[in-house]
């Protein structure tokens, strides 16, 4: 964010009625999480048609399953590109708004070659313990599970994990620059393309290896958007203070230590989430004995996360949206709307998450059934989606305090919610309710499992809302004004 806003948007942050200004900023932002989910649950949808059409319905069940276990592995990238992206993002606005467009183009040099060393050593780790976490993942269960995992683990991420994480490393770049719709047409173009190549791929081109096509597909897309957004640079060189140029002074300035301060904890969040999401579907695997059991079991958990996430990303897309009004109107000193848009497009995220937990109360089943096709697999899939989306209304009360510590300039205690929600609690909620399952030998285990996230969104809401109103009870009254002249405190802490 620069110092000074042109008058239109000065305007929206500082005029326009509350609940216009958060759907003005919010509603873009809310599309492109949505276009994010929708991207990511494409391979699962076409994966089901592929599985309903073997003769073998429980090889059906571990082709989804292979392929819905390997989710965390792969938004791993994301948390890399997390870690440098937004990180040089916040060292390129800061830079910009105290004219140094030197500065900021040599923080774009060094998230970009960090990025490129970071996942490229990742890659590498994948390709040589590929086996051995693709068992870990199918919960030592079903080799043709793990089989399915590892062929598409090492064509998804082994091969097209670095066009993949500079994709995204690129989109937060644009958007630190103000260019937000150049890096939003980027990501529905990588989403139009998945959607497209991967009927084409599954079932003209690969029909007899559903999982390679399905990875294939994938990462030809992220490959084709990053290409996009090579060429915008290319002809927006004039425009753009982005340059994946190397030079020695990306070193200087403090510009690493910046980056890496500010991107570790929106890294971190990524991470913990993917890695809960690793041990739920390992514990998951492994709490039953019989193997199609297992593979029925994994397939539906790998499809109610990713329904689930509807609402999750709705919501999160409505907190990134109004971060920066919030941000905005506390440090001009305006506390009243500030207030106004905490409380409303908190309200609204609770709105979506209720609604959406109804839907998926009701139509579970239903819903479950578009991605899958087999009825044992879609009965668990009922069954979890039904256990998770209670956890919906309650991760939007954690999600809208998050957001504001970071808009406030807190961006260590939203960390510290966010590792509340996903790996403090829930991991080893779900180690004590394996460890119960397995000593009570039941057939409930794999339920009891599941039910350790929406029992952990529920413990991380109520600490939520007590640190929110700690903070307002100490700082609301007391907490220093901003004369509207000096220079904004970054949003990013």
């Amino acid at each position: 964010m620069t110092n000074n806003l042109d008058l239109k948007k000065k305007d929206l942050f500082e005029n326009k009625p509350v609940l216009q200004a958060i759907l003005s900023l919010a509603i873009p932002s809310i599309i492109g999480q949505l276009i994010l989910v929708i991207y990511n649950i494409t391979d699962t949808f076409f994966i089901g048609l592929a599985a309903n059409n073997m003769a073998d319905k429980a090889l059906g069940n571990a082709l989804v399953a292979g392929v819905t276990i390997c989710m965390p592995v792969y938004m791993i990238l994301s948390a890399i590109s997390n870690l440098f992206g937004i990180g040089a993002s916040s060292v390129i606005s800061r830079s910009l708004g105290k004219n140094n467009p030197w500065r900021a183009k040599n923080a774009s040099r060094f998230a970009f070659y960090a990025c490129l060393i970071t996942t490229l050593i990742y890659c590498l780790c994948i390709f040589i313990f590929s086996n051995p976490l693709s068992i870990l993942l199918s919960g030592n269960k079903s080799p043709e599970t793990s089989s399915y995992a590892r062929s598409y683990i090492l064509y998804c991420v082994v091969i097209f994990g670095i066009p993949t994480a500079i994709n995204t490393l690129f989109s937060h770049l644009l958007r630190a620059q103000g260019k937000s719709k150049h890096a939003s047409y980027g990501i529905v173009l990588g989403g139009l393309l998945n959607v497209g190549l991967d009927p084409l791929f599954m079932f003209v081109i690969m029909p007899s290896n559903p999982e390679v096509a399905a990875a294939l597909a994938t990462g030809i897309a992220n490959s084709i958007a990053l290409i996009y957004y090579i060429i915008l640079m290319i002809i927006r060189k004039k425009d753009l203070v982005i340059s994946i140029k190397f030079s020695k002074k990306m070193f200087t300035e403090n510009i690493p230590g910046e980056v890496i301060k500010v991107g570790i904890p929106a890294c971190l969040m990524t991470l913990c989430e993917n890695i809960s999401y690793m041990i739920l579907d390992a514990l998951i695997g492994s709490v039953i004995v019989v193997k199609a059991e297992s593979d029925a079991a994994l397939a539906g958990i790998g499809v109610a996360k990713k329904i689930n996430m509807f609402a999750h990303s709705s919501v999160r897309g409505m907190t990134q949206g109004v971060l920066p009004i919030i941000g905005y109107n506390k440090a001009s000193g305006n506390r009243k709307r500030m207030s106004k848009i905490v409380y409303v497009s908190g309200a609204i995220s609770i709105s979506i998450a209720l609604v959406a937990m109804i839907i998926s109360m009701i139509w579970a089943a239903p819903l479950s059934s578009i991605f899958i096709h087999e009825n044992n697999s879609i009965a668990y899939a009922t069954k979890f989606l039904r256990i998770l989306c209670i956890g919906g209304p309650f991760s939007a009360v954690a999600y809208t305090v998050i957001s504001f510590f970071q808009a406030v300039g807190k961006p260590w205690r939203s960390l510290v919610l966010a590792l509340l929600r996903k790996g403090v609690l829930d991991i080893p909620l779900m180690f004590i309710f394996f460890s119960i399952a397995k000593i009570e030998n039941n057939s409930i285990g794999p339920d009891l499992i599941v039910w350790a996230t929406p029992i952990t969104d529920i413990i991380c809401s109520l600490v939520a809302v007590i640190l929110f109103y700690g903070y307002v009870k100490h700082n609301g009254k007391n907490a220093p004004s901003f004369n509207k002249q000096e220079k904004l405190p970054s949003l990013e802490g």
